[in-house]
């Protein structure tokens, strides 16, 4: 059994059963939820307890982790949390939000002998729940490891990429793949519907060639049954494109499909699709029909 103290910060569709890994391989975890009655369900589910502000919920903790939306919300949990955080400890902050508020956290915290690791993942709530997640860290290396096998507990892939703010900017590039995959792969089903070519025997004859994608094998047969209740908000997405296309601008790189799917991001905003899965660029093609 795990003997380290942990705490966990934000228990949304990711953060939730990310807690709950940790918890399931025997680490003493207090979980922290803005809804109180989210940290609550979750104690009663899992073997661990619930506390009502992220001051408490890191009190004694040798790992903290943050799951949360962007980065006004990192900057006042992790600030209500700051003074309560024990010397020695490391806070592994798995929020997608700016290189500029990991690099922040991480000086603002070594001037309290607290490590920091940008950690973004990537694989959605389905890799959140199967414990297979895929992590891009930011930080000191003796940080990374030392929090390695914690975050194995819900992770299939972690990697370092560098210091301080590299993990987030690793999460940019992901998020610049996707965007043009899903577009991609939308106006590939929209062509299939309008050319009234059967949708399923394209995508058995094309996902094993070099049209195959994560987003096909996950996403393109609910495209075709427009279903997007579900996976990766829009919203989010969009949150994360600024982000990207903010590192794009610093640094000059052009990203000139990026920042067009994120204009089409915003259609799907004004159509009442803010929640709906980013794989609903698609609908935004029949809407122009």
């Amino acid at each position: 059994m795990m003997t380290q103290k942990v705490a966990f910060l934000g228990l949304g569709v990711m953060g939730y059963p990310m807690a709950g890994h940790l918890a399931r391989c025997g680490y003493d975890v207090t979980v922290y939820n803005r809804t109180n009655t989210k940290s609550e369900a979750w104690a009663k589910e899992h073997i661990g307890r619930a506390v009502a502000s992220p001051a408490d919920a890191v009190v004694g903790a040798d790992l903290v982790f943050a799951c949360l939306g962007d980065d006004n919300d990192v900057r006042e949990v992790i600030g209500q949390a700051q003074d309560q955080l024990k010397p020695g400890a490391i806070m592994v902050d798995h929020t997608t939000a700016s290189p500029t508020l990991a690099r922040e956290l991480h000086e603002q915290l070594r001037a309290q002998d607290i490590g920091f690791v940008d950690a973004p993942v990537s694989g959605g709530q389905a890799g959140a729940e199967n414990g297979k997640l895929s992590v891009m860290c930011g930080g000191a290396e003796e940080h990374v490891e030392a929090a390695r096998l914690a975050i194995e507990s819900f992770a299939a892939r972690i990697v370092h990429i560098g210091p301080a703010g590299h993990g987030q900017l690793c999460k940019a590039v992901n998020q610049i793949c996707i965007a043009g995959l899903v577009q991609g792969l939308s106006e590939g089903v929209h062509f299939a519907e309008q050319t009234g070519i059967d949708i399923n025997k394209v995508l058995e004859a094309i996902s094993g060639g070099a049209a195959q994608s994560w987003q096909m094998e996950n996403r393109a047969k609910t495209m075709a049954a427009d279903e997007f209740e579900f996976g990766f908000a829009v919203d989010w997405m969009r949150k994360d494109l600024r982000i990207a296309l903010n590192e794009g601008r610093k640094s000059d790189a052009r990203l000139p499909v990026t920042a067009l799917v994120d204009q089409f991001y915003a259609d799907v905003q004004a159509m009442g699709g803010g929640r709906w899965d980013t794989s609903s660029l698609v609908r935004r093609l029949k809407a122009r029909d």
